[in-house]
């Protein structure tokens, strides 16, 4: 009961505001290369998540802004973005006028670490933002082959179709992957084997939180959060009139890959119609050594919605359906079967959005998010269905958005999830589960003269009610305060203290059988305790014209960390393992550095390390990235960009008692585009050669790595057009 007064002292000491007057922002955005306004670029105006698009002739106002200084940040697509401090005084006006451009370096932006969009810069948790067009050059059919290699960030994988990020060391349900802001309801965290359906080349954004971002998400995003972005209306919610959407074909070597994907939103007055659709196929990837049998995967997804958007009120609904296939190479070997064995996969999602602006004091704004997704993978033997999972799952996220109250600024919410549990066949390892879940949450923020702070905190009720079996029910509180200090122009330091609180996971609690995605026979444990986290992540940012860069540092203590630790049999040819609980330790580093050389030569490095171990033994923890490194080139001359790249692995030796050394390695890349930047259209062509020298390579973090190495020397072409 504590944990509730805390948690209501948070969200009701911020509600009171006293009136005031405001002031108006005004201004221009243009296209560097040709002096053109830019139509439907988004103005954004920090900690208030105000914005607004710019008119025919690229001029934006935005009026009723309290007095005070704010970043304005103004974004379009593949262009650089921009912003600026802007000071509203009550009763005046202030200008702040863009120019876009084409460049190596971009600012990126955030949605996902606070719930409004900011500069990642300002945000006080650790960001990576990769906008549409990095996506759509990466052109990739997995989120983890998608994003390994971005600084704290792996891939977990049993192959290329069930990659899945691992951020600064953690998988499974440690790991939140969301669409628009809600979970997917897929079931990528219980196994090895698992993927994610959601096709990259169709997103608009896609967003990583690294370090515990429980405080808005929940307890089993302890080590962070994957948000994909489907569309500019997900987070720009007010009127869009006129048409935009985009185009993109792919082609590639290596793995006979293809696919293409279209999307459009179409706006007349208030109204908005959107829809999109496209697919990808890989075949069976070649490396150094030969081919890699039964390691092919598709994807393809389509989805609709209409919605209303005035400057006070919304309301839309989507639908959105994906299917995929992927082999599991040397799965039918692993479980003595011999037989070739596939997961095929597909989602239906139904999604509703409301909500209501400039509401005054104390609340400005409200937003309702319900979804509904009906998840449904069978793992194929030969040509018979050997095992049908269902997961059925009703999510809502409110969120109050708080009048700012003098330097005072925040929101506050509700979100819960019901889940329908079952699988059917010859691995039902679980029986039938249903899983209820609630949470309260505030998240503050204080703007003072010298430096900002947040704080908040969550209180979470996670149930479980299975078939057969004990069920069980977990309480607990998640606070954090954090620390953003200005030091000099440009440079800032962030300090983060969180303490979270995770519930064990299903698979954790219930599994029961030979496992081979796991390359165990599991054994739950439903007397499982829930783990406590404490931690502190420090990072030194520094943005400037010819210099960007950030390092982080981040420490994790566990109490009762859930793991399989193997009890030295076998039973049914696989290891047997149980879920067991002992206190760990994560810690480690990362860093990424863009240099200015000359205006249009950039050297971009990055380094990332990771050590976790259960702190009594100091045993190291399994698939836990090595030291990784990564040196490159950027060279840009108007539309035209060269990008060769070294990527580094050091060897990992710290290993756990099923693991086996990985081996270092370096990797060559090289990717070159032409940009082609117009008033209404934007042409992006790009090439991409990796792995140049066929070096024979094994990822750590795969759970096939003795069998199967990475993938060798390919090539990928896309050509994208996106019009607005």
């Amino acid at each position: 009961m504590k944990h509730l007064y805390v948690l209501g002292f948070l969200i009701t000491g911020a509600l009171p505001g006293l009136a005031q007057n405001t002031g108006t922002l005004r201004g221009q955005v243009t296209l560097e290369a040709t002096g053109s306004p830019l139509h439907h670029a988004t103005i954004t105006v920090g900690r208030l998540a105000r914005r607004v698009e710019t008119k025919d002739d690229g001029t934006y106002e935005i009026t009723g802004l309290p007095p005070g200084a704010y970043t304005v940040t103004a974004h379009m697509h593949a262009l650089s973005d921009a912003s600026q401090t802007a000071q509203i005084a009550a009763g005046g006006t202030a200008t702040a006028d863009f120019t876009l451009r084409l460049a190596a370096v971009k600012e990126a932006i955030t949605v996902t670490a606070s719930g409004s969009e900011q500069t990642t810069f300002d945000s006080f948790q650790t960001v990576t933002s990769l906008e549409s067009l990095d996506l759509t050059s990466k052109s990739e059919t997995s989120l983890g082959e998608v994003l390994n290699n971005q600084p704290g960030i792996a891939k977990r994988s049993f192959g290329p179709g069930s990659s899945r990020p691992v951020i600064r060391g953690f998988d499974g349900d440690r790991v939140l992957v969301m669409q628009d802001g809600v979970p997917t309801g897929a079931l990528s965290s219980q196994s090895g084997d698992h993927g994610e359906s959601i096709d990259p080349s169709s997103l608009d954004r896609l967003e990583v939180v690294k370090g515990p971002a429980t405080l808005l998400y929940g307890s089993n995003a302890l080590g962070g959060v994957v948000n994909a972005v489907t569309g500019h209306h997900q987070i720009h919610e007010h009127p869009h009139p006129g048409l935009r959407g985009y185009l993109t074909a792919l082609g590639g070597s290596a793995n006979g890959h293809g696919g293409g994907s279209a999307g459009f939103e179409y706006g007349v007055g208030n109204w908005l119609l959107w829809g999109g659709g496209g697919g990808q196929r890989t075949g069976d990837y070649q490396t150094p050594i030969g081919t890699i049998d039964n390691s092919g995967t598709r994807i393809a997804n389509t989805s609709v919605g209409f919605g209303r958007y005035d400057e006070r009120r919304f309301a839309d609904f989507g639908y959105g359906y994906e299917e995929g296939r992927y082999g599991v190479p040397f799965a039918g070997q692993i479980e003595g079967s011999g037989e070739r064995i596939s997961l095929a996969t597909r989602r239906h999602n139904l999604r509703v959005n409301g909500g209501l602006s400039k509401l005054g004091k104390p609340v400005d704004s409200f937003r309702l998010s319900l979804n509904y997704s009906d998840w449904r993978h069978r793992e194929i033997e030969g040509e018979e269905t050997g095992t049908v999972f269902d997961n059925k799952q009703i999510s809502y996220r409110g969120v109050f958005q708080q009048a700012p109250l003098g330097r005072l600024s925040g929101s506050f919410g509700l979100s819960g999830l019901h889940r329908d549990y079952k699988a059917t066949g010859v691995e039902t390892l679980a029986p039938p589960v249903n899983q209820n879940g609630m949470a309260g949450f505030a998240l503050e923020e204080l703007t003072l003269e010298r430096f900002r702070l947040q704080f908040g905190g969550r209180v979470e009720n996670n149930r479980y009610d299975p078939a057969v079996g004990r069920g069980r029910s977990f309480t607990g509180f998640s606070g954090a305060a954090g620390i953003h200090i200005p030091l000099w122009k440009g440079g800032a330091l962030v300090a983060n203290y969180t303490h979270s609180y995770r519930a064990p996971a299903l698979e954790e609690l219930y599994n029961h059988g030979p496992h081979a995605g796991n390359l165990t026979f599991e054994i739950g444990d439903p007397g499982l305790q829930r783990e406590r986290s404490n931690g502190l992540d420090l990072a030194l940012r520094h943005q400037s014209k010819r210099l960007r860069g950030e390092v982080n540092y981040f420490l994790y203590r566990i109490g009762d960390f859930v793991y399989l630790a193997p009890t030295g049999r076998f039973a049914q040819g696989l290891i047997e393992a149980r879920y067991a609980q002992a206190d760990s330790r994560f810690t480690g580093t990362e860093m990424g550095l863009d240099i200015g050389l000359h205006q249009n030569l950039w050297l971009n490095l990055g380094l990332d390390y990771v050590n976790a171990q259960l702190r009594a033994g100091g045993i190291p923890l399994p698939r836990i990235p090595p030291l990784r490194g990564r040196a490159g080139l950027e060279f840009r001359r108007a539309g035209f960009s060269l990008k060769p790249e070294l990527v580094i692995a050091n060897a990992q030796t710290r290993l756990f008692s099923t693991e086996t050394r990985t081996a270092s390695y370096l990797l060559a890349n090289l990717g070159a585009s032409y940009t082609l930047a117009q008033k209404h259209f934007l042409h992006v062509f790009s090439a991409n050669l990796f792995n140049a020298g066929d070096r024979l390579y094994r990822n750590h973090l795969s759970f096939i790595k003795n069998l199967a190495p990475e993938i060798g020397r390919g090539v990928r072409f896309t050509y994208t057009v996106r019009f607005f």
